[in-house]
């Protein structure tokens, strides 16, 4: 059995109240998160505003005139107790494909646009990638990126952004890259970055300093709704989501595309329900279990 952190709660002057669970990131405090931050909005507690869960944290704004920051502050943490519990952090998920060109022009161009931030300005920053790493060979390194699934830990940033944590791997296994040394003024939409320990796929076109590694074939904010998959909310990423990158040469890149365009593209989804305690006690085997029919 694995023991979760104690949350520390602190006041956000009269509207927030935030909940660190641990100041560093582990993959347990962010199982705790999301279970406790689903729990809270299934709740629906009149005067809850807003409810945002983290890498290992969580921040809730609230209405004080509807309620108090006291029964507000009793509420979640009976809440956080019963989440203590690793037998209850069972959360809803969805597995999801992401079709994926590594090493892409339009990444690699970018790359180069903004050379002079990055600690080897002579390589791109997929090679970049590659060498902190210890790959020399290409396809190598795409089948280990592509290989391990992602849980999807907080979305933020630029809307729909979402930073991703590898699931099933020991420290020493983890693909880990230096971010840019200042932020590029520009990053193209669905690029694939790679910083510290995350990935992350930027939604829209915005500043970043991720390492970019290659790009989505597909769309991860829709506000047209042209997507039947993006219709609810516009977003693809969901905090507890798991994603499966999966490679695609440029033919198949730009036929995806055009099938998004057109509104006709489905996603590969799979809907189950995620076990923390199976993933902590069995680790790899469990990621198979879960993975053996997607």
């Amino acid at each position: 059995m694995f023991n979760l952190p104690e949350t520390h709660f602190h006041f956000g002057g009269d509207e927030y109240i935030y909940a660190e669970i641990s100041r560093e990131m582990r993959i347990e405090s962010n199982f705790k998160a999301l279970a406790i931050t689903k729990e809270l909005r299934k709740k629906e507690i009149p005067g809850v505003v807003d409810i945002v869960s983290a890498n290992s944290s969580y921040l809730v704004r609230y209405n004080p005139d509807i309620i108090s920051a006291k029964n507000l502050l009793d509420c979640l943490k009976d809440i956080d107790l019963t989440k203590s519990d690793p037998k209850k952090l069972h959360f809803s998920a969805r597995i999801i494909e992401i079709p994926a060109w590594y090493d892409d022009p339009v990444s690699r161009e970018c790359s180069y646009r903004f050379r002079n931030r990055n600690p080897e300005p002579e390589l791109s920053n997929f090679e970049f990638v590659m060498k902190a790493n210890h790959f020399a060979d290409k396809e190598e390194f795409i089948e280990y990126h592509s290989g391990t699934p992602y849980l999807i830990t907080m979305v933020g940033f630029l809307p729909g952004t979402a930073w991703h944590f590898p699931l099933g791997q020991e420290p020493f296994e983890v693909l880990q890259a230096p971010k840019y040394h200042s932020p590029r003024t520009e990053t193209p939409e669905r690029c694939i970055g790679t910083g510290g320990a995350f990935n992350v796929i930027y939604p829209v076109n915005g500043p970043g300093s991720y390492q970019l590694i290659g790009r989505a074939a597909v769309p991860m904010f829709d506000p047209k709704g042209q997507l039947t998959d993006l219709k609810e909310t516009a977003f693809l990423a969901r905090p507890g989501d798991i994603w499966k990158y999966r490679p695609v040469n440029e033919s198949e890149y730009h036929q995806i595309m055009r099938e998004v365009e057109a509104g006709e593209y489905r996603l590969k989804i799979k809907e189950f329900t995620f076990s923390p305690l199976e993933y902590m006690e069995k680790g790899k085997q469990y990621i198979r279990e879960f993975m053996e029919d997607f």
